[in-house]
């Protein structure tokens, strides 16, 4: 019989399992497997037999889901998790395409090709950033694109890998959970709709409230100034400024820790093209986007809906749209190499670094992705969610509610779990306070659940830009954990004025003044180092 920690502190030990063996070991697969073993005891009443079959269990879980009706004549109950499988096909397919385009000679050749434009290394930083802000619809597809299109770029101009995944992590979920024609976007008007009708609001739509609480979700839209302020200042703080020394002497990433997940390190002597590169990218960019709307489309007319561009991104598919643009780019790169010449031994080799470069990736990921089902067993969010019902005071609500969403963020490694824990319970609490408290306590969930995934060493974002950087991860973590910190702090002050004013254009310019204060301590940090 499984045991239930709801209203237990030990609900928290796995995740600080997890999380503290990860920073001091720096070993993440050890890290994670640990907090699942503690977790499959604590499930199991520490019944060491048990565990071992409930940790099988959630192996299990992540490729198949019990109790789920399904058309599979041969399995009586459950169905795939197309979700996690689809996720770690597309990243096989990414390693499968980056492999054809190094080994065309496509990265060699579009590094030279920016060579010649790209003239600094603030510039190649400048071009990632606008990059990662473009690429806008999921955050998945912005942390493993963007890193693959910038690295051959930011390499040669001996930017450390460190600082590209802090880039591409500090891009990617900021700019989605923004943006309402985004996976993230979808997936949040949905539930902020729903609470809008449980409480009957009825002075906004779904979509005009996502929009109204855009200028109060200030974690986000500091953490986009940050990274242009990093770039453009040269902010170097904490561990990121050894990483930034150790590139500048041509170590981009931590040789000690040997080659970092999703790096594809394969020599050619073929004199590949621009186009090498970029239309396997823009056929994956177009096809995927094309897949997020047919698949909402479709999923739509079952329900029987209207279409609309909005409607079919709430109801989309995102990992089966992500492995089919992916196929489409692989089709595209084997098409590309059929007219370089490349020998059957050559796709064979570039099949086989493809899936080797991702399986790091994919080790980590299947094993966060029992962790985090362990945690939800444990039933961790909810434990922490009851902590803020003891908070009666309505103007210190807002910040609350953005440091215990970070909190939970940060223990399960899900951003998108803690939306779904944290939006119903402040949509509650303010319709039994302040109703008119609701979309600013929303926007303190949605800031605090991006700064909590941004800090984590569990999160599969994290994890996705770690390998879209080539970067080891927990020298992404430690590197961006400063910068996450003061933006973060940056973000609290202007809760805390948000909950004291109401007034979105005061607590707004709070934050702006802590943000020029703390960039000018960064600054005078960096230059003493």
């Amino acid at each position: 019989m499984e045991s239930t920690y709801i209203n237990s502190a030990w609900s928290l030990l796995v995740p600080v399992v997890a999380i503290g063996l990860a920073v001091i070991t720096r070993h993440v697969l050890l890290s994670l497997g640990a907090g699942i073993i503690v977790g499959a005891l604590l499930l199991t009443n520490i019944d060491p037999l048990a565990a071992v079959v409930h940790t099988a269990e959630a192996f299990k879980g992540v490729f198949w889901e019990d109790g789920v009706p399904n058309a599979w004549v041969f399995w009586k109950e459950g169905a795939p998790n197309t979700w996690n499988i689809y996720i770690l096909l597309f990243l096989v397919v990414l390693g499968i395409i980056t492999s054809f385009i190094s080994m065309m000679g496509g990265s060699n050749a579009f590094a030279e090709w920016a060579r010649q434009r790209v003239k600094s290394q603030q510039s190649s930083l400048l071009m990632t950033f606008f990059l990662g802000i473009f690429i806008f619809i999921d955050d998945y597809f912005n942390s493993l694109a963007v890193g693959n299109i910038c690295r051959p770029i930011t390499d040669r101009q001996n930017i450390s890998r460190a600082k590209l995944a802090y880039l591409i992590d500090s891009t990617a979920a900021p700019v989605c959970v923004l943006t309402p024609i985004s996976s993230w976007g979808a997936y949040i008007i949905a539930l902020i709709g729903g609470l809008l009708v449980a409480h009957e609001v009825t002075g906004y739509t779904a979509l005009s409230a996502f929009i109204t609480i855009v200028p109060m979700n200030f974690y986000p839209l500091f953490a986009l100034l940050m990274v242009l302020a990093v770039i453009v200042l040269k902010l170097e703080i904490g561990p990121m400024r050894k990483h930034t020394h150790n590139a500048h002497n041509g170590q981009l990433f931590s040789v000690d820790r040997g080659t970092p997940p999703g790096s594809i390190e394969m020599q050619t002597d073929r004199q590949g093209k621009v186009i090498d590169l970029v239309l396997p990218v823009v056929v994956l960019i177009v096809a995927t986007i094309y897949f997020m709307i047919s698949t909402g489309a479709e999923a739509l007319a079952n329900d029987g809906k209207p279409f609309s561009i909005l409607g079919a991104f709430e109801q989309t598919d995102v990992a089966k749209s992500l492995v089919f643009g992916g196929l489409g780019g692989l089709a595209i790169s084997l098409i590309l190499s059929a007219f370089r010449k490349l020998s059957v031994e050559d796709y064979a080799k570039g099949l086989k670094n493809g899936l080797k470069a991702m399986l790091p990736a994919i080790y980590i990921l299947v094993f966060a992705w029992m962790l985090t089902g362990i945690i939800g067993e444990l039933e961790t969010g909810k434990y922490l969610a009851s902590l803020v019902k003891d908070v009666l005071n309505l103007a210190y609500l807002p910040l609350i509610l953005f440091i215990v969403s970070g909190i939970m963020a940060f223990a399960t490694g899900t951003s998108w779990g803690t939306f779904g824990i944290m939006l119903p319970i402040a949509g509650d609490m303010a319709g039994a306070t302040e109703i008119a408290m609701m979309l600013p306590m929303f926007a303190a969930v949605l800031a605090g659940s991006v700064f909590g995934d941004h800090c984590s060493p569990i999160s599969d974002t994290t994890i996705l830009s770690s390998t879209g950087a080539s970067c080891h991860h927990i020298d992404h973590v430690v590197t961006q954990l400063p910068y996450a910190l003061i933006t973060a702090f940056i973000a609290a002050v202007g809760f805390l004025v948000l909950g004291f004013t109401e007034s979105t254009l005061m607590a707004f310019l709070a934050s702006a003044v802590t943000f020029i204060i703390a960039v000018g301590v960064m600054k005078v940090i960096s230059s003493k180092q």
